[in-house]
């Protein structure tokens, strides 16, 4: 049966009148009963799997291995990065054979940070989905040990500051001790942590899982800028990316100590896909890990720093990073960088929260397009000239859509409607200059898609031609 395909409302606090002959009106209650705003059990099964204990072990052998800076010995059996990555892709092969595991090389040339011609190697497991979309949960297991000498001007010591002044110098010895245990243990234990939990799930994942762990991140997200490049290049479709850099403890430098919350940084403006995804996983946390709050900052990163997620973001793929609640900066980018440091229930905490979000993403169907091919959205004032009428692209697998508007200074979506089967509505006497809206497109399992923002274009202006 054909789907429906134009809605009228009547107003955004009134009831919805569906216009549709009588042959239609049953197909549309039924998904709209489809639709569970219940949390669904096969993600609530996942969530638990996460391991405390695992996470413990991974990140106390990762610290192990004395250095990951990329820069480092790669012969050694037992210390730098060629140890490390040699053991990531023999845990990531061991987990499961679901899990398509490879070593993704570039060969680099002498560059910036990188002092002499290297061989970068990302480790990446695939859980291979229905569609080739993919959900990406990556972090760094490179590492570095950048400590100034005694006596060294404070805020170029302080790991937050003076990002002007290169963080590896040509001087700087690369197999000194750098166990990165939160920096970024924390991450990679966790990407590798939820490669297990997704693979032993037996879910039917409509996207494809990528699980990545990046080296060239101390050095300027070269291992993340490689891969995301190429993927940008091969048309690649990513649905979402979930960076996690430094997640794994509690306490912070200033004495105080937070295991409740978790930050999500997401590059603006605010209804970027970036947003959109931050906003994303405030809602699904909240159905998920009820106990962790979602602390939604608006700003790609830390003042001054980055992490692996810009390398997506600069290519146009939705991304956003978590960074724990407090950090401890005189720990960072050190020797003492250590297992001490670390809280692994807070830890577990955060995977969980990854592990809902990725999930939902990955079960339900694509965000539906709302621009059109030349990227203009697809958003009207109606035949009247007053209404709201919105349009959208079918997302493959979807049975329902959502509709989200809210007035148009606040900054997250204040109301929502179920529409049914359908790629159009219309909103009479709603104003498109007063509200933003956005789609969002539901399976018939209930799960929800990241929600689709229509866009004001920016106005292009021209210089004025004075006469002389």
């Amino acid at each position: 049966m054909p789907p429906l395909t134009e809605v009228l409302m009547f107003g955004p606090t009134k009831s919805l009148m569906l216009l549709a002959v009588a042959s239609l009106s049953t197909t549309v209650v039924s998904h709209a009963q489809a639709v569970r705003p219940d949390a669904d059990p096969r993600i609530e099964k996942l969530v638990a799997s996460v391991s405390q204990q695992r996470l413990q072990a991974t990140a106390t052998t990762l610290a192990g291995f004395g250095t990951r800076s990329t820069l480092s010995d790669t012969m050694s059996t037992a210390r730098g990065i060629g140890a490390a990555r040699r053991w990531i892709y023999d845990e990531f092969k061991r987990m499961s054979p679901k899990l398509q595991v490879s070593y993704d090389r570039h060969m680099l040339a002498q560059q910036g940070r990188i002092t002499r011609e290297v061989e970068l190697v990302n480790v990446v497991a695939v859980l291979p989905g229905k569609s080739a979309r993919r959900v990406y949960i990556t972090g760094h297991y490179d590492t570095v040990n950048s400590r100034r000498p005694a006596g060294a001007d404070a805020t170029s010591t302080a790991a937050g500051a003076a990002p002007s002044v290169p963080l590896v110098r040509p001087t700087i010895n690369n197999d000194a001790d750098a166990p990165g245990a939160n920096d970024d243990g924390s991450g990679t234990s966790l990407t590798m942590e939820l490669a297990r939990v997704f693979a032993e799930s037996g879910i039917d994942f409509d996207a494809t899982l990528v699980f990545v762990t990046w080296a060239g991140e101390e050095q300027g997200l070269i291992g993340s800028m490689a891969h995301a490049t190429a993927l940008r290049n091969a048309k690649g479709v990513v649905e979402a990316n979930f960076n996690n850099d430094i997640v794994g403890s509690s306490l912070g430098g200033n004495g105080i100590i937070d295991g409740e919350s978790v930050k999500i940084y997401s590059l603006g403006p605010e209804d970027s896909p970036h947003r959109s995804l931050a906003r994303y996983v405030q809602r699904v946390a909240g159905t998920y890990v009820p106990s962790h709050t979602i602390r939604l900052m608006a700003r790609e990163d830390r003042f001054g720093r980055g992490s692996d997620h810009s390398s997506f973001t600069a290519n146009d793929f939705p991304a956003i990073v978590f960074r724990e609640a407090n950090e401890n900066y005189e720990r960072q980018h050190s020797p003492d960088d250590k297992l001490e440091g670390m809280d692994f229930r807070y830890l577990a905490q955060n995977a969980r929260v990854n592990a809902a979000s990725a999930a939902s993403v990955a079960l339900a169907p694509p965000a539906p397009r709302v621009t059109t091919g030349g990227g203009s959205p697809t958003l009207g004032r109606g035949t009247s000239g007053y209404d709201a009428s919105l349009q959208w692209q079918p997302s493959a697998g979807a049975v329902a859509y959502r509709v989200y508007w809210r007035e148009a200074w606040t900054n997250d979506w204040q109301k929502s409607q179920v529409v049914g089967n359908v790629t159009k509505l219309l909103m009479p006497n709603v104003s498109i200059d007063d509200y933003v809206f956005g789609v969002a497109a539901i399976g018939a399992d209930g799960n929800e898609s990241v929600i689709s923002a229509y866009v004001s274009p920016v106005r292009k202006m021209t210089d004025v031609l004075i006469k002389k």
